[in-house]
């Protein structure tokens, strides 16, 4: 038998696949790829299966074909196929009913509910992970038999209970990010038992990745004796993972994925941690979570269960998505009033990529790479200034840590962190120098925000609330100046573009407004940017960037051009903002502009990171 690959990115192929699961009472899930055997007299498809990562779904034979072991064709190839991509352990949900043919395959049981089960084959998989948990359990000397006295015995004697020792107990945690509620539900859970795991969910479907999120419960918890953080593994069943091509109603799927989880977690996760109580936070908010809870009582039994009150601020549950919701709005001290402080650098991190990424995001840019073209640019287009972004993204957080930890980091330090980024960059990039000067003024932004002087006394006082023209001139003095003070410790460069271009001419470059505090920026273009947001005004970034264009000494177009066009940058820039407001079509007028400079060949760089700058640093003054 042939076997046809698919393509489900291709429209004609997506759709003969979703007819032949529709002919066979399935549903099409999201797959990479799907194979298929076809009739060669009738040229119709009888069998097919696609893949996913490690997971198959969608297996379907047709009718008039079943008995032919034309499914075992179709399941070895699709595990042949993701061998040969790197996964050695593979997944499947089905029905029930189709248990028996997929243990014929060589298919194990790992889970099971009323509506679906989760089996896989091949090397490691789940008895890997739970063998990996019953050695740690058993390193820190928790057996399974001494956990605890049986029931019957704490009914029949009163002395055993007083010398029962405390349980092993559980909490599975996602912590995106890790707040004051998920440090609360820790400390109150361990205070129940001898010993506390708390495992964080692997899957990196969330704003801050597994080892980021990880990294946070580990540090935010590390005070706390008897608790543990453990690895996660890949078998968390979720809305991202679950396939319900094969489910009756897409309504049993919630549910269905739930007890699922629960059912993987009770067979495999509690036993080989020796676990016999679970600990959660009560959900006020969120449906889904509140469903969770509810099944934990029912499938786990009300002995193995204990709900916690969710800590509250503010007559309001502290929660993840409460966190996330004052990072997309730019607002940090709304963020951090609600995590550890060992969680504030990670914000930091992320909101310093969330700076790069508006940036950018802003479309269109005169001369800049964006979304609809690569400006002036012949090595550099959207999608490598993404790698760029996610190469830098943990260096921001390693910088704000250090920042944080440290009330005058030392210089040696940033310096071996930004080597660091670079080269990984550069690696991202293929040698291209993307964000270069990005990375060094939102660098040391990231450590002077981070700082002791600035960050903590603001968390402690409270500025959530405030507007532009309310926050205490002390405190933006104060992270002008630890800038500027960082930045007097570095040498002036060379061989930079910046350098070269500062050569012959008077010129301030990007070290040079460092070593000043940004006042410009702290003095014109943050007020202005918030003044536009505060209008509602869609091109805040358009305009904020002109208006940065207005005033800066944009090394990188002298550098590219000359003296004299860099002045001219200038002056059109400012001609632009001025009668933006009566121009009929500003985006037109700005792409009129962008083709323009990608003909002169001129990249206002230096601008498009002090724009970066400014998205970053208006977190200290926008509110909610």
């Amino acid at each position: 038998m042939n076997i046809l690959e698919l393509h489900p990115t291709i429209p004609r192929q997506r759709r003969q696949i979703e007819m032949f699961l529709q002919t066979n009472g399935l549903r099409y899930d999201d797959v990479d790829y799907y194979a298929a055997i076809v009739d060669e007299s009738s040229d119709e498809m009888i069998a097919g299966g696609g893949l996913k990562g490690s997971v198959i779904k969608c297996v379907a034979v047709a009718e008039g074909h079943k008995g032919e072991a034309v499914a075992n064709v179709i399941v070895s190839h699709l595990i042949a196929k993701a061998n040969a991509e790197g996964c050695q352990c593979v997944k499947l949900y089905t029905k029930p009913d189709n248990r028996q043919l997929f243990e014929s395959l060589s298919f194990r049981l790992i889970a099971e509910s009323p509506n679906a089960i989760l089996m896989e084959t091949g090397v490691g998989g789940i008895e890997k992970y739970s063998e990996e948990l019953r050695v740690k359990s058993e390193e820190l000397g928790v057996k399974s038999e001494e956990l605890g006295v049986k029931s019957e015995e704490l009914k029949n004697d009163e002395s055993v209970v007083s010398n029962a020792r405390k349980p092993i107990g559980v909490i599975v945690m996602n912590a995106n990010p890790f707040t004051l509620g998920h440090r609360f539900l820790v400390e109150q859970s361990s205070e129940l038992v001898e010993r506390l795991y708390v495992v964080v969910v692997r899957e990196d479907c969330s704003m801050f990745s597994y080892n980021e999120r990880k990294a946070m419960v580990s540090q935010g918890v590390r005070d706390i004796g008897n608790v543990v953080v453990v690895d996660g593994s890949d078998y968390a069943v979720s809305a991202a993972t679950f396939p319900t091509y094969f489910l009756k109603q897409l309504s049993d799927a919630t549910d269905t994925q739930i007890i699922l989880d629960l059912d993987l977690y009770r067979r495999r996760i509690a036993p080989a941690l020796g676990a016999t109580i679970r600990f959660f936070g009560s959900e006020p908010t969120d449906p889904l979570t509140r469903r969770y809870n509810e099944l934990m009582h029912q499938q786990l039994g009300e002995e193995h269960v204990h709900e916690i009150q969710r800590k509250q601020q503010e007559g309001s549950a502290i929660s993840a998505s409460r966190v996330r919701k004052a990072m997309m709005e730019g607002c940090i001290w709304d963020a951090i009033q609600l995590v550890p402080p060992t969680t504030i650098p990670y914000i930091i991190g992320h909101l310093a990529s969330m700076a790069l990424q508006a940036e950018l995001d802003t479309t269109p840019k005169p001369g800049l790479v964006d979304r609809n073209d690569n400006g002036a640019h012949r090595d550099m287009d959207h999608a490598l200034m993404q790698r760029s972004i996610k190469a830098l993204h943990p260096y921001f957080v390693r910088l704000a840590q250090l920042g944080f930890t440290d009330k005058q980091p030392c210089h040696d330090e940033i310096v071996h962190i930004g080597i660091e980024a670079e080269r990984e960059m550069f690696k991202a990039t293929g040698g291209v120098n993307t964000h270069k000067g990005a990375l060094f003024s939102i660098g040391l932004a990231a450590v002077a925000l981070a700082g002791e002087s600035f960050c903590r006394i603001t968390q402690a006082e409270g500025c959530g609330t405030m507007a532009y023209n309310d926050v205490n001139s002390k405190q933006i003095q104060s992270l002008s100046n630890s800038i500027a003070s960082l930045a007097r410790l570095f040498p002036d460069t060379n061989g930079t573009h910046g350098s070269k271009a500062k050569s012959n001419n008077i010129l301030k470059g990007a070290l040079d407004n460092a070593r000043e505090g940004y006042t410009q920026l702290f003095k014109a273009w943050l007020p202005f940017y918030i003044d536009r947001i505060a209008e509602g005004d869609n091109y805040a970034l358009h305009k904020t960037l002109l208006r940065i264009m207005c005033d800066l000494d944009d090394t990188n177009i002298v550098y590219r051009t000359s003296m004299e066009t860099m002045q001219e940058v200038k002056t059109e820039a400012r001609q632009m903002l001025d009668t933006s407001r009566n121009i009929v079509n500003f985006e037109a007028a700005l792409q009129a502009m962008n083709t323009d400079y990608i003909h002169r060949n001129i990249s206002p760089g230096g601008s498009a990171d002090m724009l970066s700058l400014v998205v970053f640093l208006s977190c200290i003054v926008r509110k909610q």
